[in-house]
């Protein structure tokens, strides 16, 4: 019964994930998830794992996992927290390090999340309009005279539009805002980008967050990252101890650190999609669609003479699922998931199909 909920749930806008239907023969390029498999190595570790040790609390400080995670990008393990999926650490971050009194910035078209979040914790937010192109301006978010953020979060690359910015232009944010932590979410930047982590020891104030979920295809293991300055860090394990300690398991652990030290499969399995995502962005253009640039493992595209919505219902038809936002500047857009070629060799088919019904 609602008359039992707090004011704050009252107000509440929930995070709506993408859907996970049930359908035959399904076509699935709707939430991102990586379509090969994740490193033997890491599905070998969890079998490992799984023994009667399971009775017994993990790490709560996840230590091995920090050694692997600081050898591999070259700082050091109170530069690293961990966290149940990149969306505890980010949720983590809203409570800890973002909420300072002035406004919160982030971009007008980003992730869905980031509003939830100033919901949930009263962080006080403003959205800064993307460019025509959908990019983001560095100008838009250097301080003012009469304004400055309290903090500044952004995905690079940006979801759902894909757009990178580049790094030299993400560190123009990260030094011009000295006063506020600048959190920049990389979510997908496997697929493409440089990572601002080459910049954490230069910059006390830039968080830098990763998932496990997308380049490293462990979505069902929820392992997240954070990358920072030791005070930031230490900000970020305050809150987590004050409310899980324990918020990765062994299984999670241990594929985790599994799945780190296997480079070979990391490289290899990236480079397929970022190979299938080139082909689909030239099949798309061949169709008339208009597709920006990506440096993710989707692609956001439009097509001039067809609607979004009805695209996306017609796909679905064909149980072929991809993402479609109900909102302003991007309705008519398609977020499609990279899939295996063959998935996205079924997609152009069915688009071709669906364009030539008129």
């Amino acid at each position: 019964m609602s008359r039992f909920w707090s004011a704050v749930v009252h107000g509440l806008t929930p995070y709506v994930p993408g859907e996970q239907p049930k359908l035959d023969n399904l076509v699935k390029l709707n939430t991102n998830e990586h379509p090969y498999g994740p490193s033997p190595l890491a599905l070998e570790a969890i079998r490992t794992a799984t023994d009667d040790a399971l009775r017994l609390y993990p790490d709560p400080n996840a230590d091995a996992l920090k050694a692997a995670l600081a050898q591999r990008h070259g700082v050091k393990p109170n530069q690293i927290f961990v966290g149940n999926g990149s969306d505890e650490v980010l949720a983590h971050a809203f409570m800890a390090l973002l909420n300072h009194g002035r406004p919160l910035w982030f971009p007008d078209i980003t992730y869905s999340f980031y509003p939830v979040y100033c919901g949930l914790y009263g962080v006080a937010h403003q959205t800064v309009p993307l460019a025509e192109d959908y990019s983001i301006r560095v100008e838009d978010y250097l301080p003012r005279e009469d304004e400055q953020a309290g903090a500044i979060i952004f995905p690079n690359p940006n979801a759902p539009t894909g757009r990178l910015l580049p790094l030299d232009a993400v560190e123009r944010i990260v030094a011009g805002n000295p006063d506020a932590v600048v959190l920049v979410d990389e979510a997908y930047v496997d697929f493409g980008g440089d990572s601002a982590i080459a910049l954490v020891d230069r910059y006390p104030n830039l968080l830098v967050v990763h998932t496990f979920s997308k380049s490293r295809s462990l979505a069902g293991l929820r392992v997240g990252f954070a990358v920072g300055h030791p005070a930031l860090i230490e900000g970020l394990e305050r809150v987590k101890n004050s409310f899980n300690s324990y918020p990765l398991g062994r299984l999670a652990l241990a594929g985790a650190v599994a799945s780190v030290k296997d480079e070979a499969h990391f490289q290899r399995s990236c480079a397929q999609v970022v190979a299938t995502r080139e082909r689909l962005v030239a099949d798309m253009a061949a169709l008339g669609f208009e597709v920006l640039p990506s440096a993710a493992n989707f692609i956001f595209a439009r097509h001039p003479a067809h609607d979004g919505a009805a695209l996306t219902a017609a796909l679905r038809q064909r149980a072929i699922i991809v993402r479609h936002f109900k909102q302003p500047r991007i309705d008519q857009f398609l977020r499609i998931t990279v899939g295996t070629d063959a998935q996205c060799d079924a997609l152009v088919a069915a688009l071709r199909e669906i364009l030539a019904a008129g």
